[in-house]
């Protein structure tokens, strides 16, 4: 199954490419801080396209410069793979790397700007 829980050794383990990513209430959780509103929501736009990309959405919230994010698959009950790979596309969005799609697939209908 694609979208099979994690064992709590396997999570310890990816987290350890996580740079501040932690687990909290059994969630991948981590906090951005970012220059401005601007700048934080502006990661979030970006960020949004790639969970909706996914069909796998965070449960984030922001305040100004900070965007807190926690991550988890519902329908597994608990942290997947699927929320280390949205969590890693998190962390190139975040570092100002651009997510590796094509222009084509970021702006399929329903998703990014129209064409």
């Amino acid at each position: 199954m694609a979208n099979a829980k994690l064992e709590a050794d396997e999570v310890d383990r990816r987290l350890g490419a996580l740079v501040g990513w932690s687990v909290q209430q059994g969630k991948l959780h981590r906090e951005y801080r970012f220059a401005d509103f601007v700048e934080a929501f502006g990661f979030m736009s970006a960020a949004a396209l790639v969970a909706e990309r996914m069909n796998h959405h965070p449960e984030w919230f922001n305040v100004w410069a900070t965007v807190r994010v926690d991550l988890t698959t519902h329908d597994a009950g608990g942290i997947t793979a699927k929320d280390f790979d949205l969590a890693a596309a998190m962390e190139r969005l975040a570092a100002g790397h651009p997510d590796p799609v094509s222009h084509d697939e970021a702006t399929r209908p329903g998703v990014g700007p129209p064409k």
